[in-house]
């Protein structure tokens, strides 16, 4: 089957938390800057900003190490209430050029204009457009990838960043995909990479020449998946659905526990459940919140919940839960008959992460 000819952007806002620290504070412009949490804490390093990267800080990298590499490092507490706001201004955006869109993050975003008659049906001028428009409006700077697929344009909205667009046109794909890095492909990790450079495969072009009955002994169902992506083709529909918004544990007792102490114990079992499911899909979320639930004897319930400012650091730490379902017990002091622990991630990376290599990257 022929793949459908659509027109995709994908938008990626540059260093979204920092920039939008810099913009609301001025003074911070020229300074590096990070969002994430302190390094007293263990904190650990969300986005930070070009200034600062040119020292080696990125996301992931813990708050302490980052201060080593650049000890005039400013590190923020991020406000995810704000970015939430920015991120939905962004959409209202969108929404003039397309109804079909996917939100990846916050800060990322697939549209599908395909059907869109604004700036004579060019998708190039209308991610420019859009590109001018979140600037006006929010001076703030965006990215654009604007190709036939979803693939191809998450890939291009990094070729001119920051707050830039690249376009890769249907005639173009062949010789772009050629020589593009095998890296690129979302969901190809260092362990799927290191087994691809065992092969001779450090380009789409070098897989290409890969046997398909070769891939599929080597990667099982995922083969054939990755061969297509090595030659620029994907078909995945643009979704406006969300990916999960939230992960958690709930048990309901035959027997209610009627003290403190009960409903501790209890809450080992019931992170240990949610660790399990959370390694299942950390790869494509990072949580913002914790939150417990109470649901006492008489029905009546209880919920308690806080930001983590760490990004995920100790996402399941058994101290701060217990906190919590301490001071939730504390509302009521009553017999229990469920309890329950979560998480609320955002949305970290591409849809599925690509959902490939199943077996030994995600």
């Amino acid at each position: 089957m022929s793949e459908p000819l659509r027109k995709i952007i994908h938008i990626d806002a540059d260093s979204f938390y920092a920039s939008v620290e810099m913009r609301d504070n001025p003074e911070l412009r020229d300074k590096p800057i990070a969002v994430g949490g302190a390094a007293e804490r263990r904190g650990v390093v969300a986005t930070a900003n070009y200034a600062a990267r040119k020292f080696g800080v990125h996301s992931a990298m813990s708050s302490a190490r980052a201060k080593k590499q650049c000890p005039d490092l400013i590190i923020i507490p991020p406000r995810f209430e704000v970015y939430r706001d920015v991120s939905r201004q962004f959409h209202e955006i969108f929404a003039g050029y397309s109804e079909l869109i996917e939100p990846l993050s916050l800060d990322e975003a697939f549209l599908d204009v395909s059907e869109c008659d604004l700036c004579e049906g060019s998708a190039t001028l209308m991610a420019n457009e859009i590109r001018q428009r979140i600037r006006e409006q929010l001076n703030l700077t965006v990215s654009a990838g604007v190709a036939p697929n979803k693939f191809l344009a998450k890939v291009a909205s990094d070729w001119n960043k920051p707050d830039g667009t690249f376009t890769v046109a249907p005639s173009q794909v062949a010789e772009f995909v050629f020589a593009l890095p095998v890296s690129k492909i979302m969901g190809v990790g260092k362990v799927t990479n290191k087994k691809l450079r065992k092969m001779g495969v450090i380009t789409c072009g070098d897989l290409q020449a890969i046997p398909l009955e070769t891939m599929a002994k080597r990667f099982g169902k995922y083969g054939p998946r990755l061969q297509q992506l090595a030659h620029g083709i994907d078909n995945r529909p643009v979704k406006t659905d969300r990916l999960r918004k939230s992960i958690s544990v709930e048990r309901t007792y035959p027997e209610d526990k009627v003290s403190e102490a009960d409903i501790l114990e209890a809450l080992t079992d019931i992170l240990e459940e949610l660790q399990r499911r959370f390694t299942k899909i950390e790869r494509r979320y990072y949580p913002t919140k914790r939150f417990i639930k109470i649901k006492f004897a008489d029905f009546t319930q209880t919920t308690l919940d806080e930001v983590m400012h760490d990004r995920g650091q100790g996402r399941c730490s058994e101290e701060d839960y217990r906190r919590l379902m301490s001071a939730g017990w504390k509302r009521q002091e009553a017999p229990v008959r469920l309890l329950g622990a979560g998480l609320e991630p955002m949305i970290s990376d591409a849809e599925e992460q690509m959902a490939l290599f199943a077996e030994d990257d995600i």
